[in-house]
């Protein structure tokens, strides 16, 4: 290895760096650090004119290596790699040292940051010493797509991606497509109906013919690398044939098991055999294996003979080159938060519960009834139930405040005696229109008590609902009396979409969502280059958001694909056969069955493998080392950290 001609450039990122740290200090002592043959600063090293200075520093002093000072890896590091590499130094020979984050962000005095930014920085040179060159494989990508979860997001994400010529791949775990948005009954701020926006694009992804859609269908394992994911379906029986049922309900008619619906939140009922909603695509019934009895009545009831008893779990491989994740959100369940008394009760419903009622094809076909029957004179929306809470979910859940005002409206319109009422910890109603919609509903007569509620409680004698809340603006405790109790509560992801994240080895948040590569510059990127997010399964989002991070996932995944090639650095790990016992822990910790064992060797297959480390870390005799990750050179980052002088 020739001796490494090492720049080191440190940026001001204006005052964000500059204005906690001495950066004369810092690039007087990078000047001292072995092999450094160039120190240079620049207020904006991520400008055209930073990479410019980058640039001629290494054609003029003939640099192999570079550390850039700067800001997290995870904003730049890729611009810097790219300018690195059009200056002619390998990529994977460039350092970043965080010195924004770790030092200026953190402390307040000038003189700890500046000596923290120096060690950051020794740390950073001894690493690209020992960095070396990586070669870069070149591999086809396929112009094929796979969308999990079929709700408007990737309905969206599958027709853009259509249209611009690839063949998608659409899957849906429930039996129709269309997802949370087909239960709504109008969409803020338009007041369109929800239906009416959705089923058009319901009908146009289930006939395109570069989409295959297939309903309750789950991803159930994940193997190769960007470009070309080998990826195992499951679907399950749905004990009708699609082909054959034409929707006339004769089975449902003649079905004797009624079990709570779904589709109308646990509000309406439907039978062990149904149409999950009129509008459903594919339009054909299904039958529920835990509620059916096999007592047979369908089955010589369909003029179709589309009953099949017999059904079967199908399985089958696809090979695609790019993965949407839009697997969406679901309502917490109320009863993990007693004090507002969901489930026990009964005047206490949830706002998509709401929704379900005021539909005119829901449970009560649009009539605002309590669950005895009788009309509703008094309605109480109480906000912010499990989001925004430290002790439960610090997030917001983004719909609450404007499907809160959106039912209060319809209720008003509808129904201008009755009074409705909204307890809120703030209106959030920040989007284009959403001031206006805000007004609207205060002009038709909607109440708001700007206070948390601390409890729901039951009076039988009345039979009403007693709302106890504290009232910010009045300082004062107030018990309001309700006929129906709206809990705008959180939304949070489904389980499957933590285990769906294992099985493609992306991130996901404490909550569940997946993590996106950069909040800002990378939104509907993940971590693993070919698989992209959209909608709510990133976080909490209306329509319009998962609408456009759809469009924005499909494009993403368009232009990787679309390329035809993806260029793989091989970053794998190295084993050395003479210290290899063969124990085979290495193999058994891949998770993604990256390594095998062949003629007594292990090998690394260079494709599946993402350069994780895990293989090197469990190794107990340190016969693997992970390309420019090796045991020497963290020892030497950390030498770098703890001799540097104070």
């Amino acid at each position: 290895m020739h001796t490494p001609r090492i720049g080191v450039f440190v940026c001001h990122c204006g005052t964000n760096i500059a204005g906690t740290i001495r950066v004369e200090d810092v690039l007087r002592f990078a000047q001292s650090l072995p092999y450094v043959t160039l120190v240079k600063d620049y207020p904006y090293l991520c400008s055209d004119a930073g990479q410019s200075l980058i640039k001629e520093s290494i054609r003029k002093h003939g640099l192999t290596h570079v550390v850039i000072a700067a800001c997290t890896p995870e904003l730049h590091q890729s611009t810097f790699q790219e300018c690195v590499a059009e200056a002619g130094v390998d990529p994977h020979c460039l350092t970043v040292a965080n010195i924004r984050e770790q030092c200026s962000f953190v402390h307040r005095d000038a003189r700890t940051a500046t000596e923290k930014a120096k060690r950051i920085v020794a740390a950073a040179v001894a690493r690209a010493a020992l960095l070396e060159e990586v070669p870069v494989e070149r591999i086809s990508t396929l112009p094929r797509m796979l969308v999990i979860g079929a709700g408007i997001a990737g309905i969206q994400a599958a027709l853009d991606a259509a249209e611009a010529g690839l063949e998608v791949v659409l899957v849906e775990r429930s039996p129709t497509i269309g997802g949370r948005m087909a239960q709504l009954v109008k969409t803020f701020p338009t007041d369109d109906c929800a239906l009416c926006i959705l089923s058009p694009r319901m009908h146009e992804v289930w006939h395109h013919p570069r989409i295959r859609v297939y309903t309750l269908t789950e991803v159930a394992e994940v193997n190769g690398s960007a470009g070309c994911f080998h990826v195992r379906l499951k679907q399950a029986p749905r004990y009708v044939d699609v082909n054959k049922c034409v929707a006339c309900g004769i089975c449902e008619r003649v079905c004797p098991v009624e079990v709570p619906s779904e589709f109308d939140a646990g509000m309406g009922t439907r039978k062990a055999i149904y149409l999950p909603f009129p509008q459903a695509v594919p339009r054909a019934f299904v039958i529920d294996s835990n509620a059916c009895t096999k007592c047979g009545r369908c089955a010589t009831a369909c003029p179709q003979s589309a009953i099949r008893f017999d059904d079967r779990e199908l399985e089958w491989w696809e090979e695609v080159g790019a993965i949407v994740v839009a697997t969406g959100v679901q309502e917490i369940d109320p009863r993990e938060l007693p004090e507002y008394g969901y489930g026990e009760n009964p005047l206490v419903v949830t706002q998509l519960q709401l929704a379900r009622l005021l539909d005119p094809s829901g449970p009560t076909r649009g009539q605002l009834l309590r669950p005895d029957g009788k009309p509703v004179r008094r309605v109480i929306m109480i906000q912010c139930v499990g989001s925004r809470d430290e002790h439960r979910r610090t997030y917001c859940s983004v719909y609450c405040c404007m499907a809160a005002l959106k039912h209060a409206s319809m209720i008003k319109m509808e129904h201008p005696d009755v009074d409705v009422l909204i307890c809120y910890t703030d209106i959030r109603a920040a989007r284009k229109r959403f001031e206006e919609y805000y007004v609207r509903a205060q002009d038709l007569g909607v109440r708001f008590v700007r206070g948390r509620v601390s409890r729901v409680t039951y009076d039988p004698q009345r039979e009403v609902a007693i709302v106890h809340v504290y009232h910010t603006l009045l300082d004062r405790i107030l018990e309001l009396e309700a006929d129906l109790v709206v809990l705008s509560v959180a939304v949070e992801p489904p389980p499957s979409t933590r285990r769906l994240a294992r099985l493609l080895g992306i991130a996901t948040d404490r909550y569940g969502f997946v993590e996106e590569a950069h909040p800002k510059l990378r939104p509907v990127e993940t971590r693993l280059e070919g698989i992209y997010v959209a909608g709510a399964a990133a976080g909490p989002c209306d329509i319009q958001d998962a609408v456009a991070q759809g469009s924005a996932a499909a494009a993403k995944a368009v232009a990787f694909v679309r390329r035809g090639y993806r260029e793989v650095p091989l970053l794998v790990p190295e084993v050395n056969e003479d210290h290899c016992s063969l124990c085979l822990a290495c193999i058994t910790a891949c998770p993604y069955s990256a390594l095998r064992i062949e003629k007594e060797r292990i090998v690394v297959d260079v494709l599946s493998c993402r350069s994780c480390g895990i293989c090197a870390a469990t190794c107990p005799s340190g016969a693997i080392q992970l390309t420019n990750m090796t045991d020497l050179l963290v020892r030497d980052e950390i030498s770098a950290i703890l001799s540097t002088s104070s």
